[in-house]
């Protein structure tokens, strides 16, 4: 097969927090990639999510959610790393809710907009619609907000037309070779992956303003002929949130790690035993060295 009968192309995924950006990859690509939960700011890093068919390969870049805000050095590092994604890729997905445009909405597109590559609106949750009748005037209304090659309402969740989408991307691929193994599903190691998905549990069994302050961190990851041993440590910002991490009798961190595990086993398809303690590094979203110790990009 030559270069020009093979397409492949990057396909950066963006938008405000919480629109279902990470819940779209993981359908797209057939595989949990990112971990999804209902609080914004969920997915920190850009990640890639790489679909192989025979003739083409698309590798898309999972990013966090644009947003104004700007007051910790993590915020500003996230902001970073989602511009960054939109540089050299072919075209952006850009995700919006059907419930309706917000001013996080507006601040993102503007940020596509100094991008300056080819953009489709995706607009997703149409299961927030209460009637079907509503979906048209939506679809009108955003699509006069920018300057998209097309506008495409699906549902990430329930699977609603992302065939078609799908459609649309390979067609807007590059001719070019792959760009990454027929057998690769992401660029992330298996100890961010592990990290990622202790994260995803913390977030769903907390519901104060702990998760903010949360970060994962694997300390050791130990193969075994039939079990792969992690050594994991779980960062709190306070003091104070120590204990509400760990939970009457350690009840949470033990749920946590149940769940965590689950996950694992299914997506490696291998056994895993998880050890996991708390620890205080106060202020640690607004300290460089600390950012950089947690895997996050430079900054600048």
């Amino acid at each position: 097969m030559t270069d020009t009968e093979h397409r492949a192309g990057f396909v950066a995924v963006i938008g405000r927090p919480n629109t279902g950006k990470s819940t779209l990859v993981n359908a797209l690509v057939g595989e949990k990639i990112s971990i999804v939960t209902s609080k914004p700011q969920t997915t920190r890093h850009s990640i890639l999510g790489i679909l192989t068919e025979p003739d083409v390969q698309i590798v898309f870049v999972d990013t966090p959610g644009l947003h104004a805000g700007s007051a910790r050095l993590i915020n500003r590092t996230m902001n970073r790393s989602a511009a960054a994604s939109m540089v050299g890729a072919d075209l952006a997905l850009f995700v919006v809710e059907a419930s309706g445009w917000t001013r996080g909405d507006e601040h993102a597109l503007q940020r596509l907009r100094e991008a300056d590559i080819p953009a489709y609106l995706v607009v997703n949750k149409l299961d927030l619609l209460k009637r079907r009748a509503d979906l048209l005037p939506v679809l009108e209304n955003y699509a006069g907000r920018g300057s998209f090659v097309e506008v495409i309402p699906v549902s990430a969740r329930r699977g609603t037309n992302l065939e078609r989408l799908l459609d649309v991307i390979r067609q807007s691929m590059p001719a070019g070779p792959q760009l990454f193994p027929p057998d690769a599903r992401t660029d992330r190691s298996m100890e961010f992956r592990i990290a990622e998905i202790l994260r995803e549990k913390l977030l769903q069994l907390l519901h104060q303003e702990v998760p903010y302050g949360l970060a994962v961190e694997i300390l050791a990851l130990e193969r075994a002929p039939d079990i792969i041993r992690v050594d994991a440590v779980i960062w709190v910002d306070r003091e104070s949130h120590q204990g509400i991490v760990v939970g009457q009798g350690g009840e949470r961190i033990k749920a946590v790690g149940t769940r965590a595990r689950a996950d694992l086993e299914e997506i490696f398809a291998e056994r895993f035993f998880l050890t996991t303690r708390v620890n205080v590094k106060e202020n640690w979203s607004d300290n460089a060295r600390a950012l950089r110790q947690l895997g996050f990009e430079e900054s600048g």
